[in-house]
C-alpha cells in the first residue's frame, strides 16, 4: 500500500448529487441493494449528506444545492443526459440485479451480456439519469 492511502475498507468513494435525494436513496436501495448507513436531512426536505453501503464499498450522496461544491457539478438533465463518470458495482448475480433494476424502472442503456474480459453485466440510468454499470467482473 502506498504511504498516501489510508488503511480502510474502501479508499475510493463516489459522490453523487440528486435533485430528489430522498427518492434516489430509496431507489438505489430497492434497485441495486444499497443499504442506508447514514442519512442526514437538510432543513429544506432534502439530504445534506448520506452514506449508502454496498458490500465493502460505499457511495456518498446529497441533494443538489447551490454551494461551492455543488457548483462544480452538472446533473445529467442539465447536459442532455450526459455523464462524465459512472459507478461500477461488483455483484454476485448480475441477472437477478438486472431484473431488480428493470422492476424499479431503470433505463437499460447497455443490455446484460457476457463480457470478453470476463464477467457478466449491464449498464443503466437511475431515476435521474446517472449511469451505473453492474456486473460480476471483479478486477481484484
Amino acid at each position: 500500500m502506498s504511504n498516501t492511502a489510508k488503511a480502510t475498507r474502501a479508499t475510493t468513494i463516489p459522490c453523487v448529487r440528486y435533485h430528489d435525494a430522498p427518492a434516489a436513496i430509496d431507489w438505489l436501495c430497492q434497485a441495486f441493494g444499497f443499504e442506508k448507513q447514514l442519512v442526514v436531512p437538510d432543513n429544506d426536505g432534502g439530504i445534506a449528506h448520506a452514506q449508502l453501503s454496498f458490500g465493502n464499498g460505499m457511495i456518498m450522496l446529497g441533494s443538489v444545492v447551490d454551494s461551492e461544491y455543488g457548483r462544480l457539478m452538472k446533473q445529467p438533465n442539465e447536459i442532455d443526459k450526459a455523464n462524465t463518470q459512472g459507478c461500477y458495482l461488483v455483484v454476485e448475480d448480475a441477472d437477478s440485479v438486472y431484473r431488480r433494476a428493470i422492476e424499479a424502472g431503470a433505463e437499460i442503456v447497455l443490455d446484460i451480456k457476457d463480457e470478453d474480459y470476463g464477467g457478466r453485466g449491464f449498464t443503466c440510468r437511475d431515476l435521474e439519469g446517472h449511469v451505473w454499470s453492474l456486473g460480476t467482473y471483479d478486477p481484484w
